[in-house]
């Protein structure tokens, strides 16, 4: 081996095979610049505990503090999407849809459960953004859409956690259609007085915030959260108007009446049963 690659001049002896990186994941870094141990994130609800930065986390996580002792059920976890436009960008959309199978191990950008939470139980629907950035296509609609139907009949409250951004191009109209389907299910679950509550997490945009993102009983968020239909520089160019700072954030949005409240993601499972037992007349759970 060359000197280049041994470095003898400044005492450095180990060959670049040898060399061990650090396990990815045992840090992480916030967008503010703070570092943390992963395992102490975890600890923290997946919450920066230098600055209360809330990282965007997947149903795996969701699940985890929310059910109890993380136990529960999937519904329709085998469930996938098809590619009935035989759609091409830059690739075939089969080919999106392996890949992003493959890379995060799901079979589409929503999980759906039920479990107990507190004692009673819930069923929950959770985006994933990491599945083709949350999108919503085929699949998400009809899942959540069985999601509240087991909720009807089970007649138990329903959670749906977003985080997307949007309707999924690579489906055209049918993906559009799940704005509509999802609503209208929503509709039969408010007729039958089943509660619904929506948590709008970082980032809720597009199509999902015009249907169930914003159709909640009682819709809350986390703090910071990016939540809107369209970017900032599209809404700029509609309204032909500068934004207020921040217009897009949870803060602003709870202020201007869009929201009911902001939950710290440590106190999101206490707070959201305590709507369940205030909705339903029930004795407050601790």
């Amino acid at each position: 081996m060359s000197s280049w690659f041994k470095r003898k001049e400044k005492g450095i002896q180990t060959a670049t095979e040898e060399k061990k990186d650090t396990p990815k994941g045992l840090w992480y870094k916030s967008p503010t610049g703070k570092i943390v141990e992963s395992e102490d994130l975890a600890k923290n609800f997946y919450v920066s505990p230098e600055n209360d930065y809330h990282v965007r986390i997947g149903s795996k996580e969701y699940f985890e503090i929310l059910f109890d002792d993380n136990k529960f059920k999937e519904l329709d976890e085998k469930l996938s999407a098809k590619d009935p436009l035989k759609f091409v960008d830059t690739k075939k959309y089969s080919e999106r849809l392996k890949a992003a199978q493959q890379k995060t191990k799901l079979k589409d950008a929503v999980r759906t459960a039920v479990g107990k939470s507190m004692g009673k139980e819930l069923v929950i629907a959770c985006m994933d953004f990491s599945f083709i950035g949350g999108s919503m296509g085929s699949v998400v609609g009809e899942k959540i859409s069985r999601a509240i139907d087991v909720a009807k009949k089970k007649k138990v409250p329903f959670l749906m956690i977003s985080k997307s951004g949007g309707a999924r191009m690579m489906e055209a109209a049918l993906s559009l259609m799940q704005l509509a389907k999802t609503s209208a299910k929503l509709a039969q679950l408010a007729e039958a007085k089943i509660p619904y509550i929506s948590l709008c997490t970082d980032p809720t945009t597009g199509g999902t915030t015009a249907s169930y993102a914003m159709l909640g009983d009682i819709n809350i968020a986390e703090p910071g959260a990016l939540i809107g239909f369209a970017g900032p520089r599209v809404v700029k160019d509609t309204v032909g108007k500068d934004l207020p700072e921040g217009f897009q954030t949870s803060e602003f949005l709870k202020e201007h009446g869009f929201l009911d409240f902001i939950s710290h993601r440590r106190d999101l499972k206490k707070k959201i049963n305590q709507y369940i037992d205030l909705i339903t007349n029930q004795p407050l759970r601790a």
